[in-house]
């Protein structure tokens, strides 16, 4: 009987801790713009990857890739943290799957081990990597975080 309970609660706070909204726009291979019950709208930076900037190779194609799969649907998400941008960061998730993993899957994203200790989407990049997939067919990929770093210092 106890454990009936611990198992009724923790998917009860499962299911609370997730949200429902409608994605109304995609800033970003890796930031969408939501909307909320009552017509409220937040950022949400997708949690545990970075995908490249938009002028950066591959930049175009991530934004592409997540708008095409989720724009103007639903999706559901699970709130991780808030960025010093006052964007929550998330997990986010459309029709079952999780979209950090799917993007790292095509060869979109980095794993991003900073804020991240998933050994699973380690295995991700790295088999993107071998099977020179998405932004790993350049022989030379720039994560996007260095990317950032040479553009702040040219200005």
């Amino acid at each position: 009987m106890r454990i009936g309970i611990l198992i009724f609660a923790f998917l009860f706070i499962s299911c609370e801790a997730q949200t429902k909204a409608k994605v109304i726009g995609v800033k970003d291979g890796d930031s969408i713009e939501v909307l909320l019950e009552g017509n409220k709208n937040i950022v949400i930076r997708l949690a545990e990857i970075d995908c490249p900037e938009k002028n950066q190779p591959y930049g175009k194609k991530a934004k592409a890739f997540v708008s095409d799969l989720i724009f103007g649907k639903e999706i559901t998400y699970v709130k991780t943290d808030q960025d010093r941008y006052g964007r929550t960061i998330a997990k986010v998730y459309f029709k079952g799957a999780y979209l950090s993993e799917t993007l790292i899957k095509n060869g979109l994203a980095w794993h991003n081990t900073k804020h991240s200790k998933s050994k699973y989407l380690a295995s991700l990049e790295r088999e993107a990597r071998k099977n020179k997939i998405g932004l790993w067919a350049d022989p030379n990929p720039i994560a996007p975080w260095e990317w950032r770093k040479t553009k702040r210092v040219k200005k």
